[in-house]
């Protein structure tokens, strides 16, 4: 039923970057050599957005200039895309260079969603890297009546759970409005994943590439959510779901209620 499953294996593939390339900060100390083969700390992080983020739109999965991605680099500063930029067409020499306090140092102006980015990052430490799309299905999964906002989504398959745990629903606020940076923060870094109500979702990691297969991820369970729409779908048990908790050593709130509480009450809301 995934009919995007082999093309986004590929595309994967085709985007598979070498370890300067993924996003993982630097572990070097202060002051040392940020050189990893060839390439700086930032300038791989830079390349890295600018390669994930077109990977992205050509997928499909944001359109236009919606969309934006950060980075956070070893001084506590952050890298992130410039408002009004498409995802697909990025300059790693224009991207938004901020320092740890938020203020942009170089490059353009930062998108007009650096708060709830900021936000994600303070209430979340081991954040490496942010996503957020206004992709299709996750979008259209936002605007359905009736979805649980402590639990978007149900546990339908196993790499859902393993890649995203839960993701939180938050009411509607304007594109840039400081208020969602309050309601992410009101969430006290229980969730790496959140949906923006009649707006997108936006995925924490610790690594940009996680971040970006989380995100991912969120989209095709969002795809699914839609398609088996009023089916009475067979959901993971909450066994199934403690046994990917133990194996996997996820968190550990994941596998908490009784052995048979995942019946279809998401089917049931919408």
């Amino acid at each position: 039923m995934r009919s995007s499953a082999t093309t986004s294996a590929q595309a994967r593939r085709a985007f598979r970057l070498p370890a300067a390339l993924t996003g993982r900060p630097s572990r070097r100390k202060e002051g040392g050599d940020a050189k990893g083969p060839g390439m700086s700390e930032e300038a791989g992080l830079r390349e890295a957005v600018c390669r994930f983020g077109r990977s992205l739109f050509e997928r499909g999965l944001t359109a236009g200039s919606s969309g934006n991605i950060s980075v956070r680099l070893s001084d506590g500063g952050w890298l992130m895309t410039p408002t009004n930029a498409s995802l697909g067409f990025l300059d790693p020499a224009a991207l938004s260079r901020l320092d740890a306090q938020g203020r942009l140092v170089s490059g353009h102006a930062p998108t007009k969603e650096q708060p709830l980015h900021t936000a994600l990052y303070d209430t979340r430490r081991d954040t490496g890297a942010i996503v957020h799309l206004h992709s299709t299905h996750s979008v259209a999964v936002s605007m359905l009546p009736g979805i649980d906002p402590a639990d978007a989504l149900p546990p339908m398959t196993a790499y859902y759970v393993m890649k995203l745990g839960r993701t939180a629903l938050l009411p509607y606020y304007r594109p840039g409005d400081p208020a969602v940076a309050d309601a992410i923060r009101g969430l006290a870094g229980r969730y790496s994943s959140v949906l923006l109500a009649n707006h997108g979702p936006v995925v924490a990691a610790k690594e940009l590439e996680a971040a970006v297969y989380a995100t991912e991820e969120l989209e095709e369970t969002a795809k699914l959510r839609l398609l088996l729409h009023g089916l009475n779908p067979r959901l993971l048990t909450r066994a199934q779901v403690r046994d990917l908790v133990t194996h996997f050593n996820l968190d550990a709130s994941l596998a908490e209620g009784d052995a048979d509480d995942h019946d279809h009450s998401h089917e049931g809301h919408a």
